[in-house]
């Protein structure tokens, strides 16, 4: 009995990919999935503040990071692969639970309790100690170095994931201040933004657009800058350069020239 609800509870999970397999076939490109996807986001973002559980600068920085992966987004070049994938996937319908089943009968564990919360402290702990390695090694290596540079940006990328950009922009910087890189440069621009200090971000976007000019991230990172820094028309300039450089079906198109018919 127990296994009949177990197969029962599995086909019901499947059962809205069923139902998107059996429905009738709508070719949708990876880039058309993922400007889908990115748009819900910003729909939820959108009634996260007015709900009032976001504030308009988390807000901003959110919406910056999704509108920056639009940009990012790879375009599709594999329009036709729809067919094959729904079959594969109207199989996996049937193959999945019944794995999922096997699987657990041989190698299950009822009883395993979730994971409880001293064991996501010791992980917390070994990701901090892991850090203290880096920050203890980067202090043995020769300064000015390319190999102290790298290692600056990779303590800088551990910060930011760890939730502290103070310390991601702090260590980002010492890695600029060996050699600019305008990517670098861009990483610490956007932290550095989603804490209001457009004022520092400005001067680092400018110097790294100049080495950068057709880059579309720093273009429209600066864009962004602009705007908020009360000059519209230096924002509308950069963004309609993207416009103007953009395949007619690149999936962020649509959003950039709404973004430009916002501008006052």
């Amino acid at each position: 009995m127990l296994w009949l609800l177990v197969g029962a509870v599995a086909l019901v999970a499947m059962l809205p990919l069923a139902v998107a397999v059996l429905r009738p076939a709508r070719a949708r490109g990876r880039a058309e999935a993922d400007l889908a996807l990115y748009r819900a986001q910003l729909a939820e973002l959108d009634r996260e503040r007015e709900a009032g559980r976001l504030d308009a600068a988390a807000h901003a920085a959110a919406t910056l990071e999704v509108q920056r992966r639009i940009l990012a987004a790879p375009k599709d070049d594999a329009a036709g692969a729809g067919k094959g994938s729904a079959a594969l996937v109207a199989a996996a319908l049937f193959v999945v639970p019944a794995a999922a089943i096997g699987l657990y009968l041989m190698r299950g564990v009822p009883d395993m309790p979730s994971a409880p919360y001293d064991l996501r402290r010791q992980q917390a702990e070994a990701e901090e100690q892991l850090l203290t390695q880096l920050r203890a090694r980067l202090a043995t290596v020769p300064p000015g170095t390319e190999a102290a540079r790298q290692g600056y940006v990779l303590l800088g990328n551990a910060e930011r994931n760890r939730g502290r950009p103070d310390a991601a922009v702090e260590a980002w910087n010492r890695a600029l201040a060996i050699r600019f890189e305008p990517q670098v440069a861009a990483d610490v621009a956007e932290a550095l933004m989603e804490q209001d200090k457009d004022a520092e971000a400005i001067p680092l976007l400018s110097r790294a657009l100049a080495m950068q000019p057709q880059d579309i991230r720093l273009r429209f990172v600066t864009g962004v800058a602009e705007e908020r820094a009360g000059r519209p028309a230096n924002a509308r300039r950069l963004w309609q350069s993207i416009v103007d450089d953009a395949p007619p079906d690149a999936p962020w198109r649509a959003m950039m020239e709404r973004r430009i018919q916002r501008l006052p």
